[in-house]
């Protein structure tokens, strides 16, 4: 059973759709204590760093997210929500996976980072099984994950910066899986598949 976290700060129904295509019917939930009770959960989220962390906080998502020790993944906002603290209002976060999120630096580039790039595999994983450089994904974000050693794989717009994170049971995408076509489906099926 897989668990969508509904904070209130993204659109949830995308990511519920592209896991019933896997027949993998997702439940959304709102209540914390029902997180224990799923086998693996996603914590999606689109807007600003802030206002979703302090929905997390207030509606006490913070202890069940530690105490948490199945699979777990971050989408988009989501994904820098996991991570220790983000330049986005300049606030901490779950400090689940280490590293910064930091305005990504453009250059001469459109802001924000939107649209189909293809993915740099940094290290093997159960999470990026079956995936090459050749593959794209779907992204929507002004702000990045630096590359470290918790970086799967990586993505390059203006900057080098991390596209999928991991570290024990929790991990993040940045781009939107579930708005990635068939490369998504297999990213969201090794999710699935992934055991920890």
């Amino acid at each position: 059973m897989i668990a969508i976290i509904n904070t209130g700060c993204a659109n949830i129904n995308s990511v519920r759709f592209a896991f019933d295509r896997l027949g993998a019917n997702p439940e959304i939930i709102t209540d914390p204590e029902q997180l224990a009770q799923f086998d693996r959960a996603i914590l999606p989220g689109v807007g600003h760093a802030s206002v979703a962390m302090k929905r997390l906080l207030d509606n006490g998502w913070q202890q069940a997210i530690d105490e948490y020790q199945k699979p777990l993944m971050g989408i988009c906002l989501g994904m820098q929500l996991l991570c220790e603290k983000t330049s986005e209002g300049d606030v901490n976060c779950l400090n689940k996976i280490p590293g910064a999120v930091t305005e990504l630096e453009v250059g001469n580039l459109t802001a924000p980072h939107m649209g189909w790039n293809n993915l740099v595999i940094e290290k093997p994983h159960a999470l990026t099984q079956g995936i090459t450089t050749k593959d794209q994904v779907y992204f929507v974000h002004s702000f990045a994950h630096s590359v470290n050693d918790f970086t799967l794989a990586s993505g390059e717009y203006g900057q080098t910066f991390s596209a999928i994170v991991c570290k024990d049971n929790y991990a993040g995408m940045q781009f939107h899986p579930e708005k990635s076509a068939q490369v998504g489906a297999k990213l969201l099926t090794n999710f699935l598949n992934w055991n920890v």
